[in-house]
């Protein structure tokens, strides 16, 4: 009995948080154009571009009033005529390169394409000398590879001891 109940609730609770966490598209109808193929490159357009605003969103996924305005003149300059190269030219030149969401390869965005890289690299320089001087510094004070020699002499007595007592027969042989 309670598994009849369960399953539809399971299934019901699935549906409602898929739909939940599907993305909500941000444009809206009455930014659509018209013309299917223009509405497309406004799309192609859209999706290459960052909303400032929120920064790790295209400005097709966001709802903010900026992303907004951006999307309606995309598909004002379309209209006018624009190619796809013109429009994100007058992008770039108003918000500058942040607003494409793939930086040009150029002396400007040097940091942005090989800052990561180094960051690594850099990194594992700094990781090695760590552990290349750590091995140094603890075979220099003997930490942890050998003995010093007041702990040979001390050692080589109980091994004598053990030997002493092992041939005397009071301690217990077991060889």
């Amino acid at each position: 009995m309670i598994r009849r109940l369960l399953v539809p609730l399971a299934l019901t609770c699935t549906l409602f948080w898929g739909v939940l966490a599907s993305p909500a598209g941000a444009v809206l109808p009455d930014e659509q154009l018209n013309d299917p193929a223009l509405e497309a490159r406004a799309r192609e357009i859209s999706a290459g571009l960052r909303c400032v605003v929120c920064q790790s969103e295209n400005i097709d996924g966001s709802n903010a009033e900026l992303a907004r305005d951006m999307r309606i003149r995309v598909r004002e300059l379309l209209v006018e005529g624009k190619t796809n190269d013109e429009v994100l030219q007058y992008m770039v030149d108003r918000y500058g390169d942040y607003v494409l969401m793939t930086p040009p390869f150029k002396a400007s965005t040097y940091l942005l394409w090989f800052g990561p890289v180094l960051i690594l690299i850099l990194g594992g320089i700094g990781v090695r000398s760590y552990y290349r001087g750590r091995t140094k510094s603890e075979a220099a004070s003997g930490g942890g590879r050998g003995l010093s020699p007041e702990e040979r002499r001390r050692l080589d007595a109980l091994l004598v001891d053990d030997d002493t007592m092992n041939s005397d027969g009071n301690g217990d042989s077991k060889a």
